[in-house]
């Protein structure tokens, strides 16, 4: 029973001390919420990415195919895709996507390369 009285007695000062300073409080509070928050949004990212298995049947013998000149990644057109699938005869099926982006990291000068 001490433990529980000891408790509520702690939860009854942390709160004469919120009502007392109540600007330090929102900032704590808002701090909180807005760690909470984006904890919460990191660990959706990486459970649906990384912890999840892939929604796949034998998700093991999956590949990537990829057009490389110099050991540099080229990516593939969908003209490349289409061709590929239409003389596909040694994987079961193929599918396409992109995970290439551009973009210029530095603001006000004239773009030199792709990243």
């Amino acid at each position: 029973m001490r433990l529980i009285e000891e408790f509520l007695q702690d939860l009854r000062y942390g709160k004469r001390l919120l009502t007392k300073n109540r600007g330090v409080s929102l900032i704590a509070i808002v701090t909180l919420a807005l760690g909470i928050g984006a904890n919460t949004a990191i660990f959706s990212v990486v459970d649906a990415f990384l912890l999840r298995p892939l929604p796949y049947g034998d998700a093991e013998r999956l590949v990537m195919v990829d057009s490389q000149q110099r050991g540099q990644s080229m990516g593939v057109s969908f003209a490349d895709y289409e061709d590929w699938r239409r003389e596909n005869n040694a994987f079961e099926d193929l599918a396409f996507f992109n995970l290439r982006w551009n973009a210029n990291l530095e603001f006000g000068k004239k773009r030199k390369h792709s990243i």
